[in-house]
């Protein structure tokens, strides 16, 4: 093999090392993203949850206010 033929083999090789590393980069980027936007959605859902948590703790003392001033008049 040949001086030429051998930085030919080492560049066709370094090109398709670099178009597999850049479509590994792009695959990165989409799962980032993807990651990115489930935790966005979980952090929402976890608002939504800690709103209505907080909902149901206030019906519960307002029960629970019923049922003493209930008592009181039995």
């Amino acid at each position: 093999m040949t001086q030429e033929e051998d930085t030919a083999l080492i560049a066709a090789q370094l090109a398709d090392l670099t178009g597999t590393v850049e479509a590994m980069a792009k695959e990165l980027k989409a799962l980032r993203d993807r990651a990115s936007q489930q935790q966005e959605r979980a952090d929402s859902q976890q608002e939504r949850i800690d709103i209505a948590a907080q909902e149901l703790a206030e019906v519960s003392d307002r029960l629970q206010a019923a049922a003493n001033a209930l008592r009181q008049t039995v």
